[in-house]
């Protein structure tokens, strides 16, 4: 199956199993905004929770906020977002379609990449477990080829984008032949420069409404409340400040379902540290980060670095977290050194002093700081891709089944009775309501066993409880564990312990 077919896939199971439908979908739908449905929204809870705990829960030196969407627009004046928060965008004159131009080269890329990974795939094949797969990288002709024709592009694109030479860009996907994969041409406009603010106007009447702006970013509500977090609370340097909140980009080209969309949530912490200490922490941050992820145990392989050449106006290092979605290795987490740049513009433009004073040494300084910032949604979606299996059975039949993490799934356990009848369902009714204060519990009565196993299968439901005859004498039922499909016979009284067992969020936790 193709990349592409692996992501319709997960976008048609996400719909009909109720995790994420179009939104406004009766009219037509809005492109590129996306609701959660019932399993969507425990699942995206589940993750929130996993990570606001290990960042506010785990350390003593991080505190969580939670800042509005409305801020004054200086904000975004001094944050340079007004100035310089731009996508190059192309069209394409035969498909009037248009794209950013830095994706098309990232795509070209990515194209070149998946040969070298094809190449390494054939060898292990070929050579079993004598395959060293570094010595191979390192040697062969082509993969040499390879690497080299993507650095080249790379660096070129790179290059562009930090001195904004547009038409470098243009002359660029020229040269690669890049085609518009609607229309099939080349018949490119010039790259221009493209804001993605959104601005509204807030006021109660339009002689006196004023222009702001839906945040692009979560950051600056943290940068705006630094001084009241200092005052309020008893944190010192290093500290950090956490949020989970929506931002909004007008993006143009978004696509990939909800890897790149126009409303999205972030979750962001910022970690003020004093000047001159950044790199440390950066390089701290950057293997915290890593860990959390191989924690979820979507497989180590699935991750890898991504240092910036083209770093940020704010940044003085960066990296990517990238993550192998169905189109590609992208990015799923970016860390940056911001420098002082966000406290020290703030100063600036609102004439507030946002000094650290350093009770130790006496001194006063604008602290710097290290940024970690994850979207939810692309989390959400690597978790999915990660996640969605079909699995042969021994009897020739197959399942589908969603390998969430035990501790992520939206419903961690589905109470069945055998039938509605002889006391089956009022005893199966009593332990749904007992285990539904501690987990989010179904109950789950129609069609065969058979039938409700795969339905829970398909949302990702860790275990299964069967309520048979037995169960009125004995006290005991019928436990299924999703992933290994095995069946055990447990005491009624020992399931909320089990069940704890296997998805408590702090098995998570201790993993970090």
């Amino acid at each position: 199956m193709d990349n592409n077919d692996i992501l319709k896939k997960i976008i048609s199971h996400s719909k009909a199993n109720g995790f994420i439908y179009q939104s406004s979908e009766i009219y037509d739908g809005l492109s590129a905004v996306y609701d959660y449905g019932p399993y969507g929204s425990e699942l995206k809870n589940n993750l929130k929770e996993f990570w606001w705990k290990s960042m506010t829960q785990l350390n003593d030196n991080i505190v969580g906020i939670d800042s509005s969407v409305f801020m004054d627009p200086m904000t975004w004046k001094a944050s340079g977002h007004i100035d310089a928060f731009n996508d190059p965008l192309i069209d394409n004159k035969d498909s009037k379609k248009r794209y950013r131009a830095d994706v098309l080269i990232e795509d070209f890329i990515s194209k070149i990449n998946s040969k070298i990974e094809k190449e390494v795939k054939k060898a292990s094949k070929r050579f079993g477990d004598k395959f060293d797969e570094k010595i191979f990288r390192e040697t062969n002709e082509r993969v040499l080829k390879y690497s080299s024709q993507s650095e080249e592009v790379s660096s070129k694109m790179n290059s562009f984008l930090k001195s904004n030479n547009l038409k470098g860009l243009k002359n660029l996907i020229d040269t690669l032949n890049i085609n518009d994969p609607i229309s099939g041409t080349s018949n490119w406009t010039d790259v221009k420069q493209f804001n993605l603010m959104f601005s509204t106007e807030l006021g109660a009447s339009s002689d006196s409404s004023k222009k702001i702006y839906l945040r692009p970013e979560t950051a600056q509500g943290i940068f705006l409340n630094f001084l009241n977090v200092l005052n309020s609370t008893r944190v010192k340097i290093p500290f950090g400040i956490a949020q989970i909140g929506k931002a909004f980009r007008n993006e143009i080209i978004a696509r990939q379902f909800i890897f790149r969309m126009r409303e999205f949530e972030q979750m962001e912490m910022q970690f003020f540290v004093e000047p001159g200490t950044e790199m440390e922490w950066y390089e701290r941050w950057k293997e915290k980060r890593m860990n959390w992820h191989y924690a979820l145990g979507l497989g180590k392989d699935s991750y890898k670095f991504h240092d910036h050449e083209n770093l940020a106006h704010y940044a003085n290092a960066a990296c990517d977290i990238e993550f192998n979605f169905p189109m590609g290795f992208k990015e799923l987490e970016g860390i940056h050194s911001r420098t002082d740049f966000d406290l020290k513009n703030h100063q600036e433009f609102s004439g507030k002093k946002l000094n650290y004073f350093d009770q130790k040494s006496g001194s006063s300084y604008i602290p710097y700081v290290v940024e970690t910032s994850i979207g939810l949604d692309r989390l959400f979606l690597s978790v999915m891709s990660s996640a969605l299996k079909t699995e042969k059975l021994d009897d020739g039949s197959e399942r589908t089944v969603l390998k969430l993490p035990f501790e992520l799934s939206p419903i961690k356990v589905a109470v069945m009775p055998l039938n509605d009848k002889d006391g089956l369902s009022e005893k199966a009714i009593k332990i749904y309501d007992d285990l539904k204060l501690n987990f989010n519990t179904q109950y789950d009565y129609k069609d065969s066993i058979g039938k409700r196993y795969r339905r829970q299968d398909s949302i990702g439901t860790p275990f299964c409880v069967t309520v048979d005859y037995d169960s009125l004498k004995d006290d005991s039922v019928t436990i299924r564990n999703r992933d290994s499909m095995k069946q055990e016979r447990i005491p009624i009284q020992n399931l909320e312990t089990h069940i704890t067992k296997f998805t408590s969020i702090n098995n998570l936790l201790r993993k970090i």
